[in-house]
């Protein structure tokens, strides 16, 4: 489907909502007011946002211990998800799962998650359920390269192979894992061509493109959610900063992250719609400012905020 201009522009907001969020939460884990760990999504906001665009509000996803930009490009708020960053009351977990444990079952966000590949056997069961009831959603499962090393990977892709399950697996390939290169864990040159041992489909992107993004996964979504099975997409692409907030990446080659700041997809989303659909940089400003706002505002909510009680440690820990 040949993107519009409003929809660019959609995708566009979804972006820097993602980048604004990730650079105001870095630096605030920097000046102490955010405990645990940190793992940034910038570099890689065109993944989500032209995936879930191409998502209905009842479909799924599983995320990843990076996965702050899939919730954001799924729908979830932003001073609910800073909230729970900031171990706040008010949070998405009420303060008690932190960056790697955002969950809003009514947006069908069921969870990031600290272990490597653990979302997709997750994404199993929902994409499975879905094809139980005939609701017509799909389940995406977001992951790693990494993660492809993985028994979760494997049995995830076969048992969604033989039972035709409407799942979508997309490999983030952002050239780490955690801190060793692709090339000396892939045995592969793709993830996608792995696709070849279930008899489904694979296909790779520029992950960088949110154009290309949106357009694949609008004919691939409706592919799936129509019975065609699961297939998996590989998006190319690159993390900014290093495994988690004050990773010295030692193991980063010098100049490796320049060189990939140039393939900016914020930036080369601007480029699209100022030369094919003629943005003015004041349309383009007015965006940045409204999310700027946005993220202020969450920010003040979670200082704001309150933090848990000692009597409500074990609520929520066991079902009624």
């Amino acid at each position: 489907m040949k993107i519009s201009k409003e929809r660019l522009l959609e995708l566009y907001e979804t972006m820097m909502k993602i980048r604004k969020f990730e650079e105001r939460v870095s630096g605030l884990f920097a000046g102490g007011h955010i405990p645990g760990f940190l793992h940034l999504y910038v570099g890689q906001e065109a993944v989500a946002a032209g995936v879930c665009a191409n998502l209905h509000r009842d479909d799924y996803i599983t995320s990843t211990h990076r996965g702050h930009g899939h919730c954001i490009a799924k729908g979830a708020d932003v001073k609910r998800m800073m909230a729970e960053l900031f171990g706040k009351r008010t949070g998405y977990c009420k303060g008690k799962g932190g960056s790697m444990h955002v969950v809003d079952v009514n947006l069908g966000i069921l969870g990031a998650n600290g272990i490597v590949g653990a979302g997709m056997p997750i994404a199993v069961g929902a994409a499975f359920s879905a094809k139980a009831k005939g609701t017509g959603q799909v389940a995406v499962a977001f992951f790693g390269e990494g993660a492809t090393g993985t028994g979760y990977f494997h049995e995830s892709l076969n048992l969604a192979a033989v039972l035709k399950l409407p799942a979508i697996f997309v490999c983030e390939s952002n050239q780490y894992a955690e801190f060793t290169p692709r090339e000396k864990h892939l045995p592969v040159k793709t993830v996608a061509e792995r696709s070849k041992a279930y008899g489904i489909e694979g296909y790779d992107l520029n992950g960088n493109n949110v154009v290309e993004i949106f357009e694949a996964l609008s004919a691939i979504a409706a592919k799936v959610r129509e019975g065609g099975g699961p297939v998996i997409v590989e998006c190319f692409t690159h993390r900014w900063s290093g495994h988690y907030e004050g990773d010295p990446q030692k193991y980063r080659p010098a100049g490796e992250a320049e060189e990939w700041r140039k393939k900016d997809p914020i930036l080369h989303a601007e480029q699209v719609l100022r030369e094919q659909y003629d943005a003015d940089i004041t349309e383009l400003a007015g965006i940045k400012d409204r999310v700027e706002r946005e993220i202020d505002e969450a920010e003040r909510f979670s200082m704001e905020s309150p933090l848990p009680e000692g009597e409500e440690t074990l609520q929520d820990v066991y079902a009624s």
